[in-house]
């Protein structure tokens, strides 16, 4: 039986921990002996984790290095002096600003752990990935890459000597592959495209737990779904909505999510006069009734790897609305499973209006997702083979 080490920031709300989870649930425990080690030992979907998963302590270094300065013990001037350096070395870039920090500050104030594994997983990038490939001791080692890199804005520089450590670079859509392909020729033959697992039946039956009390079942109840991030387009939302309203059209627009952008939406849905519109929910332990039960689901991202939501949303026949962001081809055909639109209010606030106007379209949608549904988890045995794969080289 082979032993593997999954190592990830936290299981808060993202997309990434959903699949995570969804991933750990569906390996085999007669296969393989699991670990799973959280920079943060916190989220929302710690309670779903299966029982043969054993979440390893956080060694003391790395614990109070990513939680917040107040709980950083002895490492408060490592973790504030690092900081401060890092964001004037990098110029704004926070991803530059990461890299910087760990190199110089980070690394080497956290120990190597001490167990061995024939297989370490990084389900992240970033500092994620440089702690497996610094720290961690194992035969073979693989990357996650859940965004689009380019648009992401990684700092290529910095991350190709940690990619160059790994065994294998995985990315979830063909478009995210083509693009990593093209920034690191040299890794060609090291990256591979895994979708996303997710379980119908699951879903389904998570989904059907209860209604949302949010809802108002004589209304429109429109749902979106990320993080407070940038990347997620949230702030384009909220100025769609205002459109809507602009057009006499009744409706309520829930977020799932927390992030650093709260406040700033927050205000800008104030100043908007969009209270009785727009509510973020903040995070959910079971966001799928809302999914199951939404009139329309809006992914107005910026980039995406492949959105763990949007599959949710087709799994549920749940109409989308999506944004024209790079990799979202691979992953909705455009009047057959949702409508792209253009990445602006204008064009998610039309997208919105036309199907809550047209019920025809809004059942053709519905209907065509649910003949799909038909081949899902045939697809989701196929892929798990690959992940097999993947993971015992």
């Amino acid at each position: 039986m082979k032993k593997l080490l999954f190592v990830m920031t936290s299981l808060h709300s993202g997309g990434a921990e959903r699949s995570l989870v969804n991933l750990l649930t569906e390996l085999p425990s007669e296969r393989y002996e699991i670990d799973l080690l959280l920079f943060k030992r916190e989220g929302v979907f710690l309670g779903q984790l299966p029982p043969y998963v054993r979440l390893l302590d956080t060694p003391e270094g790395l614990r109070e290095l990513f939680y917040p300065l107040s709980k950083a013990g002895k490492y408060r001037w490592t973790k504030l002096v690092g900081n401060a350096v890092s964001v004037m070395a990098a110029g704004g870039n926070v991803r530059l600003k990461r890299a910087f920090r760990w190199k110089h500050f980070y690394s080497r104030r956290i120990p190597r752990l001490q167990q061995k594994y024939d297989v370490a997983i990084a389900y992240l990038s970033e500092e994620v990935m440089r702690y497996v490939a610094e720290k961690v001791q194992a035969e073979r080692k693989i990357v996650w890459v859940h965004n689009d890199y380019r648009s992401a804005g990684y700092p290529k520089k910095e991350d190709e000597p940690y990619f160059q450590h790994m065994d294998c670079i995985v990315s979830v859509s063909g478009q995210c592959v083509r693009m990593l392909k093209e920034e690191f020729p040299t890794l060609a033959n090291q990256i591979v495209k895994l979708e996303t697992i997710t379980s119908p039946v699951q879903l389904r039956k998570r989904a059907a737990e209860f209604f949302p009390k949010e809802y108002d079942p004589d209304t429109v109840n429109i749902l979106s779904v990320g993080r407070l991030h940038r990347q997620k387009g949230f702030d384009i939302a909220v100025r769609a909505a205002a459109l809507l309203k602009g057009q006499g059209i009744s409706f309520r627009w829930f977020v799932i999510g927390t992030g650093e952008l709260k406040r700033q939406l927050h205000r800008q849905i104030q100043t908007l006069g969009l209270q009785e519109q727009v509510q973020l929910l903040g995070t959910r332990s079971n966001p799928y009734p809302y999914i199951k039960h939404c009139t329309v689901l809006v992914q107005p991202s910026r980039y995406e790897g492949k959105s763990v939501v949007l599959d949710e949303a087709k799994i549920l026949c749940v109409p989308i609305v999506a944004a024209n962001y790079p990799t979202v081809g691979d992953q909705l055909i455009d009047g057959r499973e949702g409508m792209v639109v253009p990445m602006c209010e204008e064009g998610i606030a039309d997208g919105v209006e036309r199907i809550l106007a047209d019920s025809a379209l809004r059942r053709g949608l519905s209907s065509n997702l649910s003949h799909n549904l038909l081949h899902w988890e045939y697809g989701n045995q196929a892929e798990m083979i690959r992940y097999y794969e993947v993971i015992d080289g």
